[in-house]
């Protein structure tokens, strides 16, 4: 995930991955986000009384702000009609220029879902089919002559991707030799994989592994294919024909300072116990990566919009080219995995088949969620991290979803499920009752209050989350599973 002027070494972590809303699922994680939701519902839960779905969200996204815990656009609509929108902070901390709903933000990974589309036209034009191996396209791959289009387009490569790579003595080698200007691009991805040949993580096809190389590999084959650029070919194909007037590639002709309404990026320090900019946070001699493909379009609220609109049409490619954009990937073993073209689809009993990604990158975070439906839309664009993710409740009242009704166990119920339970390669989480209150806690983490839907699953009222317990043939809980997003989480019983 490298984006804007990515002054990243490529020996250390990249700071994109402070949130992922979805991707690399992590338990503790967001335990901890939850913890900082609890406290925030508790302090706008008096406030919903009377008010509709709409005057909840703001005030919940309200609170949030003030908390420190959001910086950013959310813009929600239902069938093409913006039903809220609003910004939130800045857009420029130095000179206290406000967000607006045309500030231009990083997409970060949701870039990948235009990538995908870029595919598509060309397979529509005649250029290219998905089941061509990509060494049809980048011949010097030869080493990876069983991998397609489709593998890539679905993460289904077994490639190794960025952090698998950066910190190898072969990496730091090409970067020593082979760089010019400090400046990775498309072309010195291509190179590494074509010299020093590193091995697969698995055979193509067998598995689901997110990989932004992938993607790198496809905006390398766009451009080999059209004859133009990446940024050129999303331009004449995508953003002018969609008027998508503030959406773009960057490139190394593009600074901040010539981007009209550009919201600056900040993480938090906490050393300096407040926001800094990431750029003043980078070293001057890192290793800038400006490779397209994976991220690096920029774009604003209203724009995504637009982008929105076009898919429920036929204006960029044919309604059966778009239906397989949505239809996720069938590993050899005629497994199913959650990932199509650029787009994590999830079919939820709540809301419906929902089709959505998350980006993040050097202070950025990104969300786009789609309905498929019922035709709505959310989106998230923030500019300053660590930020809550505020989908979950949101969403309960975007689709007006009643908690479930609370029940109340009886002492032998609740004895059987408090206790100590271990997350596979994870930490342990304690549960625990008080005056028939259940409770979960994560090291070195405050307690979070769950409650029962019935004696074998509890419920979060903050996010949409459950654990659910799974009982042995004597009848003694074993194990529970962590479910929230179409994720499954277990955890054995101690």
């Amino acid at each position: 995930m490298k984006t804007l002027k990515h002054c990243q070494n490529l020996g250390t972590n990249a700071y994109g991955k402070v949130i992922k809303f979805y991707f690399q699922y992590n338990i503790l994680k967001y335990l901890k986000i939850m913890i900082i939701e609890f406290a925030i519902f508790l302090l706008f839960a008096p406030l919903t009384f009377g008010q509709n779905r709409i005057q909840i969200i703001d005030s919940m996204l309200t609170i949030i702000h003030q908390e420190g815990k959001l910086n950013g656009n959310v813009l929600l609509a239902e069938k093409g009609e913006i039903i809220y929108s609003r910004s939130f902070g800045f857009a420029n901390q130095v000179t206290k220029e406000k967000l607006n709903e045309n500030s231009v933000f990083c997409l970060a990974s949701v870039s990948k879902q235009f990538t995908a589309m870029a595919i598509v036209i060309l397979k529509e034009q005649g250029k290219l089919n998905y089941d061509d191996k990509i060494t049809k396209y980048l011949p010097e791959l030869i080493e990876y002559e069983n991998i397609s289009i489709r593998n890539l387009l679905n993460h289904t490569s077994g490639l190794k991707d960025f952090e698998q790579l950066t910190n190898s003595r072969e990496a730091k080698k090409y970067i020593s030799t082979r760089l010019v200007n400090n400046i990775v691009r498309n072309q010195n991805i291509v190179e590494f994989f074509s010299i020093y040949k590193p091995k697969l993580n698995f055979k193509p096809g067998t598995k689901f592994e997110y990989c932004d190389i992938g993607y790198e590999f496809l905006g390398s084959i766009i451009e080999k294919v059209s004859g133009l650029t990446y940024s050129e070919f999303l331009d004449k194909t995508i953003f002018n024909p969609l008027e998508m007037k503030s959406t773009f590639v960057y490139s190394t002709e593009t600074t901040q300072d010539n981007i009209n309404n550009f919201a600056w990026s900040y993480i938090y320090s906490e050393s300096l116990k407040k926001y800094q900019s990431v750029d003043s946070l980078s070293a001057k001699e890192n290793i800038r990566i400006m490779s397209d493909g994976a991220s690096g379009i920029y774009s604003t609220v209203l724009d995504l919009l637009k982008w929105d609109r076009a898919l429920y049409t036929d204006k960029l490619v044919s309604f059966s080219s778009l239906k397989e954009i949505y239809e996720p990937a069938i590993l050899v073993d005629k497994t199913k995995t959650s990932y199509g073209f650029g787009w994590l689809i999830r079919q939820d009993p709540n809301y419906g088949k929902l089709v959505f990604h998350s980006g993040g990158d050097r202070g950025y975070i990104c969300y786009i969620e789609r309905n498929l439906d019922s035709d709505k839309i959310v989106i998230i664009l923030v500019n300053y991290s660590p930020a809550v993710d505020p989908i979950d409740i949101i969403n309960r009242n975007l689709y007006n979803i009643p908690l479930p009704k609370e029940i109340k166990l009886t002492q032998e119920q609740i004895q059987m499920i408090v206790g100590t339970y271990k997350l596979q390669m994870g930490p342990e989480l304690r549960i625990w009752s008080e005056n028939e209150q259940f409770f979960i806690q994560a090291p070195g983490q405050k307690a979070l209050p769950i409650f029962a839907e019935n004696e074998l699953l509890l419920y979060f009222k903050v996010i949409d989350a459950k654990l659910q317990f799974e009982k042995n043939k004597k009848g003694k809980i074993t194990h529970l599973y962590f479910l929230k997003g179409g994720n499954k989480t277990i955890a054995e019983k101690k």
